[in-house]
């Protein structure tokens, strides 16, 4: 099969005719290869310097830095108990919401407790009123006691004297008894007889009458000295009990300091009766007041468990309120990272739940590293040990007026970093 020849190109033409220009241009163009590749060489060079560079300007920036993210939002949590036992007749409020400290949260029944207070207001009025009566058994003005032991003794005399009087009118009215009974004697033996003879008609009814009367007033006479004598017994009576009274009031005038501290310490036991019916009014009150349960603090009602017609013991928990500003941050750091940390440095805080950074600073590091405060210490002394890195809890706070929205929440995981250096 013929094939028509094909005419060659002119650059084929010129190869073929040239071919010490075509080795000259593979020169060339090797040349120019080596020197492509030398600068990229250089370039590459530039470029890795700069990475090195750079890759060692930050490790040295973020070695002045330390960061963790075991770290999270503290605060304390405010438990709401009953202070008093009592039948729950209202809750003004419910989970998530927000109260302000001082707010009404649970109202107990106050019945009960207003009457215990009415009864302690009543004991109060009692113990006063014994206490003024108390105090007014103490003199207001000092009297000598050796005056009254002289008033006394002379009391005493006195007494004395009368007794030795009565005793005297009794022994004359006893004469004059005796008198009147052996007149008696002789008028009634006359009037035997004048009763004889007035029957045989021997004497005169007159002389008869006369003796009848003289026999009544003899008689008369005879009551008359017998009640004298009893008199003048109820002289001597009375006469010896004003000697006893007498006697007893001086020994009283020489017990009378004695007296005066026993009228003293009932006066002081009034006056601490006193106090302890003010005791009693004041705790009553107090109870009453209990009745009402307010918010402790600001924050978010949390596990609200009281509901009304619910009867609630003292110490029983009602409800937990959240604070929303008492609140730090808990970062545990590695005991490696402590050195140049202390109080009162600046620190950044990045909070996940919000995206944003907030300002901070340390307030204190523990005295003591985490697992210290568990329940199972390690007791590194005994058994196979270990070296574990520890961590050191590091308390945070916020600088205020941060969040006036309430975004910070107990239990949020936040990354704070601390310029070291």
């Amino acid at each position: 099969m013929n094939h028509e020849e094909q005419p060659m190109s002119e650059e084929v033409q010129a190869r073929v005719s040239s071919p010490s220009a075509e080795s000259t241009e593979t020169r060339d163009d090797a040349a120019g290869n080596e020197k492509a590749n030398g600068k990229k060489k250089r370039i590459l060079l530039v470029v890795l310097a700069v990475l090195i560079l750079c890759a060692v300007g930050i490790w040295r920036y973020e070695s002045q830095f330390a960061t963790t993210d075991d770290a999270e939002i503290d605060g304390y949590l405010h438990p709401i108990s009953a202070r008093v036992s009592g039948y729950v007749t209202r809750v003004t409020v419910d989970d998530t919401q927000y109260v302000e400290k001082g707010t009404v949260l649970v109202q107990l029944d106050p019945t009960d407790y207003q009457v215990a207070v009415d009864l302690a207001k009543a004991h109060l009025a009692e113990a006063q009123a014994e206490a003024n009566a108390a105090l007014g058994g103490v003199p207001i003005t000092s009297v000598s006691t050796q005056s009254q032991v002289n008033a006394s003794e002379a009391d005493v005399q006195g007494a004395q004297a009368g007794i030795v009087a009565s005793e005297k009118q009794f022994q004359e009215a006893e004469a004059r008894l005796t008198q009147a009974e052996a007149n008696d004697v002789k008028i009634q033996d006359d009037l035997e007889r004048y009763r004889q003879l007035i029957g045989k008609n021997e004497i005169s009814r007159q002389q008869y009458d006369q003796a009848v009367a003289a026999s009544k007033a003899s008689a008369a006479d005879v009551a008359g000295a017998q009640a004298g004598v009893a008199a003048a017994d109820q002289q001597v009576t009375q006469a010896r009990s004003r000697m006893q009274d007498a006697e007893a009031e001086l020994r009283r005038a020489h017990t009378r300091p004695q007296q005066m501290q026993v009228t003293q310490a009932k006066a002081q036991a009034a006056a601490a009766a006193v106090e302890e019916a003010e005791a009693e009014l004041h705790r009553a009150e107090l109870d009453l007041q209990y009745t009402t349960i307010v918010a402790s603090t600001e924050g978010i009602i949390g596990k609200r468990t009281a509901v009304a017609g619910q009867n609630v013991a003292p110490g029983q928990t009602l409800m937990t309120i959240v604070p929303t500003k008492d609140i730090w941050v808990t970062a545990n750091y590695k005991e490696t990272a402590l050195k140049g940390m202390h109080p009162g440095q600046p620190v950044k805080i990045h909070v996940d739940a919000t995206d944003r950074d907030y300002n901070g600073k340390i307030q204190g590091i523990a005295g003591a590293t985490g697992v210290q405060f568990s329940l199972l210490p390690p007791e590194n002394a005994t058994g196979n040990y270990v070296k574990v890195v520890q961590r050191v809890p590091v308390r945070i706070v916020f600088d205020p007026g941060q969040d006036p929205n309430h975004l910070l929440q107990i239990g949020l995981s936040v990354e704070p970093s601390i310029r070291l250096k």
